[in-house]
């Protein structure tokens, strides 16, 4: 049976940010995945799975919300195991996620003894399946890919703080916009073969950037004047941890070769600031004056909570704030 395509990431109408999210975290899957959070309708999941096509490697795997834990984890033989001497393993969603996307739709809603699971893999890399004395180990190294609905419940800290980027869609559509939107996914339910075949210059034209990009990667170094700009506004922000330098500091790479640079420059690090602090800044109040100075109602400059964005949450990034944001293939 032939798979139905995925609908091209580039013929999908507007989402300008989320599309360079999802093409950075294919460009470096260390940077952790993508959240996207939005309201009901604004096509999340069509937006992530785009991102399958993207990819160097490895398959686009999805979580069913009402997965078991065997259905995640994978479960061992234990009659094969007595009968042979070796574990029978029958591997389960992380196992095929392995070197590829896991992707969790309604991610918020997901039962806590799997967000627990998924920690712990997230985290060390390895899966870990133990019955009856007899164990199995292997690899699952995969990009997370979520999706949520902020009104239908948050998500735990702990697995928030694990995706990389976070990006929110706004239910606000321009009526030429929405009118684009659905032409387009009419056209792709009512043959998305055609559909695809239409768009596929764009799309290998996206793919190749992404491919180029990966490859000059490694050759654009993580330096120390990116990485103090970094800290000093993770900072300011009040972020926990050390995960947002990391995940920013990457990002800005990701984003040079993105660009075709040699380094990282200050757009890099501006284009993918809010996608790094999103979910990890934290509300904060200046420190009150020492008590051998007179008190003041205006905020020091230099107090740590005073940073760029002061004691406020920082405003989404504008539509075309960032200097070289790609522009988008146009409809062939």
């Amino acid at each position: 049976m032939t798979d139905i395509p995925h609908f091209p990431l580039s013929a999908v109408v507007g989402a300008d940010d989320l599309k360079l999210a999802l093409c950075l975290t294919a460009i470096d899957p260390r940077i952790g995945g993508v959240l996207i959070e939005g309201p009901r309708g604004m096509a999340k999941s069509t937006l992530a799975r785009g991102l399958a096509d993207l990819l160097a490697s490895g398959q686009f795997v999805t979580l069913p919300l009402g997965a078991t834990e065997e259905r995640l984890v994978g479960t061992l033989d234990l009659d094969a195991a007595l009968g042979e001497g070796r574990a029978q393993f029958s591997p389960g969603v992380l196992a095929k996620a392995d070197g590829g996307v896991l992707y969790v739709d309604e991610v918020n809603l997901l039962a806590d003894h799997l967000v627990d699971l998924l920690l712990d893999v997230a985290a060390s890399g390895t899966n870990l399946i133990e019955r009856d004395g007899i164990s199995h180990r292997h690899s699952a190294r995969f990009v997370l890919i979520g999706t949520m609905n902020p009104e239908e419940g948050e998500l735990r800290p702990q697995l928030l703080d694990r995706f990389g980027f976070n990006v929110a869609l706004n239910g606000q559509t321009l009526p030429t916009e929405r009118g684009q939107i659905i032409r387009r996914r009419l056209d792709f339910d009512s043959d998305p073969a055609a559909f695809c075949a239409q768009w596929a210059a764009p799309q290998a034209e996206l793919r190749e950037r992404c491919t180029q990009a990966r490859a000059r990667l490694d050759s654009i170094d993580l330096d120390d004047h990116a990485l103090a700009q970094i800290t000093e506004r993770c900072f300011e922000a009040g972020v926990d941890g050390m995960r947002a330098d990391l995940v920013w500091l990457r990002g800005a790479r990701a984003h040079a070769a993105w660009r075709g640079a040699s380094a990282i420059a200050e757009e890099d690090i501006e284009a993918v600031a809010e996608f790094a602090l999103r979910h990890r800044r934290q509300q904060q109040t200046p420190p009150a004056a020492p008590p051998n100075q007179g008190q003041s109602s205006k905020p020091s400059e230099s107090s740590p909570g005073q940073g760029q964005w002061g004691d406020m949450p920082a405003p989404a990034l504008p539509t075309g704030a960032r200097r070289d944001v790609p522009t988008w293939p146009k409809k062939p």
